[in-house]
């Protein structure tokens, strides 16, 4: 039987089941409900590796980070769909637990767990430097500058501003991509000093593999999404009755839908890959915005709503520190042990004043 066949190709079709039934609106345990959010992440994180093991970097990690994005919008499009009043702030709060989940969290553990192993590891300055401008130039027009325009009070844009910016944000994202995949792939590429990962001689997938994977991952992620959904009204009244912000019931769904794409660099950073992880975290908190404001943006337009995109002066000043913390951090080409734990610091601080604003 083919390496391919095992415990973890088939692993999918458990959560995509859990997930036919809580559509068909049959009563699914939690506990089951959890299980099945498990094995879709491991499984997504497997067939996520075969596909970028054939067509190579930064294709890869770009193809994924790019599924798990649009999953996850038309999650939040429901979402809103259905609950046009209540869902206004789902937008901006989904970006925010995701940028700094993925500049604190994931990057953090990437650069301390890869540091313990490893001591020091490198990546290519270029590139990483590319989409840290493009993030902090998207987090600030999407989530800070709507607190200080004049036309409307904010946390608000005005109809003209609001499709101004999604087309920014578009092209901003469709320029990055450009960049990282045709212009200057190089600038993704890990760097010719770096050692050689232990898996470089492993055999290629063929075709018909990588394509399996393709549809696989598709599997597993949309059941990490969709159960991820499930689950949120008893992770929201478990929040209640701990007496916690509401605001922590988005980081907590956010930190589940990003989960496959944070232990995929986790792993690669502990294979000493670690370019192949900053692919994967900075990729992807550049599609967060990149395709959901723009989609938002449009959806509210056509529908008249008044879409809330500001942040409250507390996550304004910790996104402009980890933005500012994460420039200067990844500015050398070199991390260790001490850029992980600032990196995870500050994610904890942002949990912190969460649950104690």
């Amino acid at each position: 039987m083919p390496r391919f066949v095992t415990l973890r190709t088939l692993t999918p079709f458990g959560g995509a089941l859990t997930l036919a039934l809580v559509a068909m609106g049959i009563a699914v345990p939690t506990g089951l409900i959890a299980i099945a959010v498990a094995v879709s992440v491991l499984a997504a994180v497997h067939h996520a590796e075969v596909i970028a093991h054939r067509v190579g970097e930064p294709f890869g990690t770009f193809l994924f980070a790019i599924a798990v994005t649009v999953i996850e919008v038309g999650l939040i499009v429901s979402v809103m769909q259905a609950n046009p009043e209540g869902g206004m702030a789902l937008a901006r709060d989904t970006v925010m637990a995701a940028i700094m989940i993925i500049l604190g969290g994931v990057t953090g553990a990437c650069l301390l767990l890869g540091g313990i192993r490893h001591g020091e590891q490198r990546y290519r300055q270029s590139g990483v430097s590319a989409a840290l401008a493009t993030l902090a130039a998207l987090s600030v027009i999407t989530l800070i500058l709507p607190n200080h325009v004049t036309s409307v009070a904010g946390p608000f844009y005005a109809t003209a501003q609001l499709a101004f910016v999604g087309v920014v944000s578009l092209v901003l994202y469709a320029t990055f991509v450009l960049v990282q995949t045709v212009r200057h792939r190089e600038y993704f590429l890990p760097s010719d000093t770096a050692p050689l990962p232990r898996d470089a001689v492993a055999p290629l997938p063929t075709n018909g593999m990588a394509l399996a994977s393709a549809a696989l991952l598709i599997v597993s992620l949309f059941s990490v999404v969709f159960l991820a959904k499930a689950l949120a009204p008893t992770v929201e009244a478990a929040v209640t009755g701990a007496g916690a912000p509401k605001a922590l019931v988005g980081v907590i769904i956010a930190g589940i839908v990003l989960l496959p794409e944070g232990l995929a660099a986790i792993r690669a950073a502990r294979a000493n890959r670690l370019q192949t992880s900053m692919n994967l975290a900075l990729g992807s908190a550049m599609a967060t915005i990149g395709l959901t404001i723009p989609v938002v943006a449009a959806i509210a337009i056509w529908s008249d709503w008044q879409l809330v995109l500001g942040i409250n002066g507390t996550n304004e000043v910790l996104l402009a520190l980890m933005l500012l913390v994460a420039t200067l951090s990844l500015s050398t080409g070199r991390t260790t042990i001490m850029q992980g734990a600032l990196h995870l610091m500050l994610f904890g601080i942002f949990l912190f004043m969460l649950v104690v604003p």
